[in-house]
């Protein structure tokens, strides 16, 4: 078994998880990333073309930047957690720069606000390395290890290089392993499987925000790619006839137009309206975007194509850890959270931040809990040299409580997609559809606790399938709590925003979940 030693150790490998080894390193702290891919082209970053919120240090323009996505918050973001996180990407962008090119702004400057993925996440690597941060490619972290006094000392997990397990013992641990989009097909996500939703809440964290997780990509009906060509699209069905689909500027109505059309049959989309400049810098932009239509001959900006949605959840949703201070910290003693892994919802409210807040976001907490960790690792660096034993924490997929039976992965993976991802019951949410989502979603859990046990390579997927049903859960279960209509979530039975649920859903638990609003607290149990 491979044995290792750090003061902080970053699960995950896209752009949170680079920016929180770089700023933990940068404490002289001993830093390990673990990824389970390669980082630089695992993850939703990779693929992308990321915008980040960035907005020059002056009052009066940062003033007016938090205030309007304060009109879009419906009442749950924070303006001193905007500003901060505002602030942090202006300063920490430039520090890539001897590893990106950055290109020009066309008024002498130099333009950072837009990064292409590829080569970002390259950057992040390079300056990661620069610091000795050690990069761990191909080491799936399976579960976290905890001391005898519950705080996080370490996690185990397996080498996929060399065919056998490893473990880590760590001062402090940072997950971020991105968000979980239940495998849906969209472009990168296809390992961001809710695995430290799981890890954190096996470790005695909560969620919050997890009922909004309603998000789609509009994309080819044959591969997800990336949807900034559609600002301009007109859509059309099988016969020809245009569609009344409303513009981005309404996403509900948007999004409830679509899923009706596609209900009568496929939908086509037409980019003849496209911006006039797209198509000469979308190349350069969102280069995966293009290569999609040009492997099947087609001009995109002047051909028709059937479309389709895959469903985004979390990852352009807003829930995940809940972080209990300004630092991403987790309730639980050495355990930080970052990017998609934690709740957005200090500056997304109960809307998706889009690109530029959500990249903003997954810089900044990184740099946040890198700093954190850090100083939490400080303190328990004689301790690491002690050899303390540690207590191994997973447990669906991995240790089953009760008798060990073959369970058909591909059947509970169908049945998380179905009651969180399907059209009609994420758009049209009541309290009938989610009891039986939970009903089904509650059996797919108990088979999977009972009974799955992965060996070997076999424990990542097995893993992954736990923390996708888990996921699916916790996103059902705080659904059903908030009743109202807010944001991304919106219920038939409660279609009003109501002043008693300005405030965020915190949901927690493995084999009973329990969801309660955070102020007052009104704990339910809800499965």
């Amino acid at each position: 078994m491979n044995e290792l030693i750090a003061d902080v150790l970053v699960v995950g490998g896209g752009m949170a998880a680079g920016w929180a080894a770089i700023s933990a390193a940068k404490t002289g702290a001993r830093v390990v990333i673990a990824d389970k891919g390669f980082m630089g082209t695992s993850g939703v970053t990779a693929p992308a073309g990321p915008n980040h919120w960035w907005v020059p240090p002056q009052q009066d323009l940062r003033r007016s930047a938090v205030e309007r996505r304060l009109e879009t918050a419906f009442g749950l973001a924070d303006p001193v957690w905007m500003e901060r996180i505002i602030d942090i990407t202006w300063r920490s962008i430039p520090e890539i720069a001897p590893w990106y090119p950055f290109a020009g702004d066309g008024k002498g400057g130099t333009f950072r606000s837009g990064l292409r993925g590829p080569e970002y996440l390259r950057a992040l690597r390079q300056y990661a390395t620069k610091l000795g941060v050690i990069i761990l490619d191909q080491h799936p972290v399976l579960e976290l290890l905890a001391r005898q006094d519950g705080s996080i000392g370490g996690v185990a997990g397996y080498d996929r290089l060399n065919d056998r397990p490893w473990n880590a013992r760590t001062g402090a641990v940072i997950l971020a392993t991105g968000g979980c989009a239940f495998q849906s097909g969209l472009l990168g996500s296809y390992n961001n499987t809710g695995d430290g939703y799981l890890m954190g809440v096996e470790a005695g964290a909560e969620l919050s925000g997890m009922e909004f997780c309603v998000s789609y990509s509009i994309s080819p009906a044959w591969l997800s790619t990336r949807t900034l060509p559609y600002t301009g699209a007109r859509y059309f069905n099988a016969e020809g006839q245009l569609l009344s689909i409303p513009g981005w500027d309404k996403p509900r109505e948007y999004l409830c137009k679509l899923a009706d059309a596609f209900r009568t049959g496929p939908v086509y989309a037409d980019l003849h309206e496209a911006p006039v400049g797209l198509p000469a810098v979308i190349r350069e932009i969102q280069p995966a975007t293009v290569a999609a239509f040009e492997r099947r001959g087609l001009d995109m900006f002047q051909d028709r194509f059937e479309v389709k949605l895959f469903g985004e959840g979390t990852i352009r949703g807003i829930g995940g850890l809940r972080i209990i201070d300004d630092v991403c910290a987790t309730a639980v003693p050495g355990l930080f959270a970052a990017g998609d892994a934690a709740t957005r919802e200090h500056i997304a409210g109960a809307t998706s931040g889009g690109g530029a807040q959500n990249a903003a976001w997954a810089l900044s907490s990184g740099v946040l809990s890198g700093t954190g960790a850090a100083r939490e690792a400080k303190k328990r660096r004689k301790a690491l040299d002690q050899c303390e034993k540690l207590k191994p924490l997973g447990g669906a997929g991995l240790r089953p409580s009760d008798t060990i039976k073959t369970v058909d992965n591909k059947a509970a993976i169908q049945t998380a997609q179905n009651e969180i991802l399907d059209l009609d019951k994420a758009l049209w949410r009541n309290e009938t559809k989610l009891r039986s989502s939970a009903s089904l979603l509650d059996a797919a859990w108990s088979e999977i606790r009972n009974n799955l046990q992965g060996k070997d390579l076999d424990a990542v997927s097995a893993r992954e399938t736990a923390a996708m049903v888990a996921t699916a859960r916790w996103c059902n279960a705080s659904a059903l709590v908030r009743k109202e209509s807010r944001g991304m979530h919106v219920r038939e039975d409660y279609s009003q925003q109501s002043p008693e649920y300005q405030s965020h859903i915190i949901t927690g638990g493995l084999d009973k979940i329990t969801s309660y609003l955070e102020k007052p607290r009104i704990a339910e149990i809800v499965s």
